[in-house]
């Protein structure tokens, strides 16, 4: 009798075995929906419409983009987070998905627990840039004015808890200085401010930085990656600028919700490599500032791992909260 009551609970795990590999065979079975956890124009958004088009032709399938910003990003990561497993929902993770666990109180999901990682698309520096008339030309310059004016100097920020205001704070950390936070409502309102002298300098996403450098209404100091960024060789960076230990860039990452079969997670991670290595997209990247990395999902988990261990130090360090 005991054996004849366990029958239908085998036969129900040996079906459950079976779904996953029958389910992963046949992906794409619909169309793809690409969760954007930011509104439409900002750089998460950029990587996806650039990606979509070409995952849409590698797939055999609709990919349609589906923005959802709010709460700093993790609405639409939510969103994913509690999506079918299937592979047909999938998130353009961006540096706030790594940070939003140590800025905020309370998460509704669980960063990475709840999240298959598929690969690492792109990478963009910040860059620190100054107001023209400003009297520092160098970095060490700007380190020697804020130490003898302690509290004195203010730096601009797209928000509270943004890559630039965490960039700042690093930099702070790093230097032992005491400068002031004027966080604004967006990087367009900070850098307008910077270039009109109102607050002295930005650490600002390459993307939207650079172009403001170029045109000579801030003056470009360091970049804040490990070597000097292609779009900008001329500018050095913050280590050869003489402060180690101040690398940050803003990254956006493939995901899926946790439990996508891996044969799905191994297809959408073939392709994507296969598209990031195509001349006509490294271009288009490359004109943002943007790296393009395609890693493999396992190099993405180390990633996203040390990015949240690292941020969690310095935002603990500035007491940094988020509501």
């Amino acid at each position: 009798m005991a054996i004849l009551k366990r029958r239908p609970v085998l036969l129900g795990m040996a079906s459950a075995s079976l779904a996953a590999p029958a389910l992963a065979q046949g992906f794409p079975s619909k169309q793809i929906r690409l969760v954007v956890p930011y509104s439409a124009g900002g750089g998460a958004d950029t990587t996806a419409r650039l990606i979509a088009p070409k995952l849409q032709e590698a797939l055999g399938q609709t990919v349609v983009i589906d923005n959802k910003p709010g709460a700093g990003g993790t609405i639409g990561d939510d969103s994913v987070a509690k999506a079918s497993p299937d592979g047909h929902t999938l998130l353009i993770g961006a540096f706030a998905h790594a940070v939003n666990p140590s800025l905020m109180a309370k998460m509704p999901f669980r960063t990475p627990d709840d999240f298959a990682p598929i690969a690492l698309l792109v990478t963009v520096p910040e860059l620190l840039v100054v107001t023209p008339s400003f009297p520092a030309k160098t970095v060490s310059e700007l380190v020697a004015m804020a130490k003898a004016q302690p509290g004195k100097l203010s730096y601009g920020s797209s928000g509270n808890g943004s890559a630039q205001h965490l960039a700042a704070e690093l930099f702070k950390m790093r230097t032992g200085t005491d400068i002031q936070h004027v966080p604004y409502k967006g990087g367009a309102l900070a850098v307008a401010d910077v270039a009109a002298g109102h607050v002295p300098f930005y650490f600002g996403n390459m993307s939207s930085a650079l172009p403001q450098a170029r045109s000579g209404r801030v003056r470009a100091l360091a970049v804040t990656s490990a070597q000097r960024s292609p779009a900008a060789p001329e500018v050095p960076t913050m280590a050869e600028a003489g402060v180690t230990g101040c690398e940050i860039s803003e990254w956006n990452a493939l995901l899926a919700p946790a439990g996508t079969p891996p044969a799905a997670i191994d297809r959408l991670n073939a392709e994507m490599v296969k598209i990031l290595r195509q001349d006509d997209i490294r271009a288009k990247f490359a004109d943002l500032g943007a790296q393009t990395i395609g890693s493999t999902p396992a190099e993405l988990a180390a990633f996203l791992r040390a990015e949240q261990a690292k941020w969690v130090e310095v935002v603990q360090a500035a007491g940094i909260r988020i509501e």
